[in-house]
C-alpha cells in the first residue's frame, strides 16, 4: 500500500493588492486584502483614528479603486502600499 501526500495548492499573493474590507478596533487597524492576506498595524501610528469615535472609525470608503482607504468625518487617507512598506 501506498500513501501519497497531497500537493499543496499554489497560493497566489498579489503584487499590488487592493483593499476589501477594513476594521478599527481600539488598539489596531486591521485590512483584508484582494489576496486573502490580512494587514494589521497599531492605531496609536494613526493618532487621527486612535481619537476617532467608533461610528467615524466605521464610516470608511474605499480609493483608488482599493489601493487606499479614506475616512470622510476624519479628513484620513491610507495607502495599502504604504502599509505593506513599498513605495507609493
Amino acid at each position: 500500500m501506498s500513501i501519497t501526500a497531497a500537493k499543496p495548492s499554489p497560493v497566489h499573493i498579489d503584487p499590488d493588492p487592493t483593499a476589501v474590507d477594513v476594521e478599527v478596533s481600539d488598539a489596531a487597524l486591521r485590512i483584508v486584502l484582494s489576496d486573502g492576506r490580512e494587514l494589521s498595524a497599531p492605531l496609536a501610528w494613526f493618532p487621527r483614528l486612535r481619537d476617532a469615535t467608533p461610528a467615524q472609525r466605521q464610516n470608511w470608503e474605499a480609493i483608488g479603486r482599493g489601493h487606499g482607504i479614506h475616512w470622510p468625518d476624519l479628513d484620513e487617507d491610507i495607502s495599502v502600499r504604504a502599509l505593506m512598506g513599498r513605495p507609493t
